[in-house]
């Protein structure tokens, strides 16, 4: 008997705490849940044909055929057709759910308006600083002969333009000097002749002459002294074309060079190329006269300025990307090819809708965002974005301008389940 009486009054002990609980505010979420069980229950009671299979836990899993729900692997049970309005459409709402707004509080759950702003997209690539090829100046001897003295001596000497380079002899380029100072002699005894066919021929044989000098490499100061002196010179000296350094030397006295020999490489180093190479997805948004931003190890906390001087028209099939070549000045001589860099391109987009990154769920087969209804109701809806800059992503479909979105979803561990199963529901069709 008092065994009996102690489990009495326990048991009434027990009934009243659950009582004062679920009538307390803490015991909302309670009555919340059993009354939505209540509906589904109504739901699968009422007659009729068969509509779909649920779960009890999970009303927004909506599948054709019996089996385990998805997410908590409970048996499913029947939906019936010929349920009332209001209590179907409760039953199928797959999108929206509740969370508390002072679990949001407590979760940290922060929202950000959708709206447009400027948009700039950071393309960030490395390359290889290489020698700009427009700038490299290849000395050749036109005339056939022996090399008497070299004046630059060593590769990579700097020059600059009209230094001299070597000295060649060439009987062709004597014979040439002695054809030169005739026609001059002849021009000038010629200049008085009453018959002008003939000072008209000795002033086109001068200029003939005088033309063979020039396209030998002969300088205008030169024929000037050849002129003055009536000397002809055994010797032509070959002057630097540009101002840069020596990066290819064959040149030795005593050597016979023919022309279509290479004696000397001159290059400016003035500019640099940087090449690099830009992945599939963001080829549309590279194009030739693009600002590019280049750092290098070399120079830490310095940056270069440039652009982009030409895309190349075909992509690597091996590695799935697209080469570009960019141009950076480089009067202080401070860039040197060889030398690694890291380059940002930044491309502006204009004003665009857009979201933060952080508030996109991808799934990998679709893009999700929680937008926020207000009162603690939550909508998961599908989006379709674009490009990605810096911290937000253009958006293309599915928001609005003044809509609120989760932007800080740590709230996601607690509401996995509803995600799923909201997903879930979507690969089969709503019932009618």
């Amino acid at each position: 008997m008092k065994n009996i009486l102690i489990s009495l009054v326990l048991t009434a002990l027990l009934t009243g705490g659950f009582l004062l609980y679920f009538a307390s505010d803490q015991g909302a979420w309670l009555r919340e849940r059993l009354s939505g069980e209540h509906q589904l229950v109504a739901v699968i009671s009422e007659g009729g044909d068969l509509d779909y299979w649920t779960c009890t836990m999970h009303p927004s899993v909506k599948m054709k055929e019996p089996g385990k729900c998805p997410i908590c692997a409970m048996d499913l049970v029947q939906i019936r057709k010929g349920s009332s309005p209001d209590t179907a459409e409760a039953a199928v709402d797959e999108s929206l759910f509740m969370v508390d707004p002072r679990r949001q509080q407590l979760l940290n759950v922060q929202t950000t308006t959708v709206e447009r702003r400027p948009l700039e997209k950071v393309i960030r690539t490395v390359a290889t600083l290489e020698l700009d090829e427009t700038q490299i100046r290849h000395v050749n001897p036109k005339i056939r002969g022996w090399i008497e003295k070299v004046f630059v001596n060593f590769t990579l000497q700097h020059v600059e333009k009209g230094d001299p380079l070597f000295s060649v002899y060439s009987p062709e380029l004597v014979s040439t000097q002695e054809e030169y100072l005739l026609a001059v002699r002849m021009a000038e005894g010629l200049s008085t002749s009453s018959f002008e066919n003939v000072t008209n021929g000795a002033r086109s044989l001068l200029e003939a002459t005088r033309r063979r000098l020039l396209l030998l490499d002969i300088t205008e100061e030169q024929i000037r002294a050849l002129e003055k002196t009536g000397k002809v010179q055994k010797s032509l000296t070959i002057y630097s074309p540009a101002t840069g350094h020596v990066i290819q030397k064959n040149a030795f006295e005593n050597m016979y060079v023919t022309p279509d020999m290479n004696v000397y490489t001159v290059a400016d180093h003035s500019r640099i190329w940087a090449k690099v190479e830009i992945y599939e997805n963001e080829i549309p948004y590279i194009s030739e006269g693009q600002a590019a931003v280049m750092t290098v190890p070399a120079a830490p906390g310095e940056t270069f300025r440039g652009k982009v001087s030409y895309v190349y028209p075909h992509l690597d099939a091996r590695t799935r990307t697209m080469k570009a070549r960019l141009e950076f000045p480089n009067p202080d001589l401070k860039l040197k090819p060889g030398m690694y860099a890291n380059i940002d391109l930044r491309v502006p987009l204009g004003r665009l809708l857009a979201v933060p990154y952080s508030a996109v769920l991808r799934t990998g087969t679709r893009d999700l965002v929680f937008v926020d209804l207000g009162n603690g109701q939550l909508q998961l809806r599908r989006v379709e974005i674009g490009a990605k800059a810096g911290d937000y992503y253009e958006v293309l479909k599915g928001l609005r301008a003044g809509e609120k979105v989760i932007s800080a979803a740590n709230f996601l561990i607690d509401a996995e389940s509803k995600v799923q199963g909201v997903i879930a529901s979507w690969e089969t069709p709503k019932p009618r």
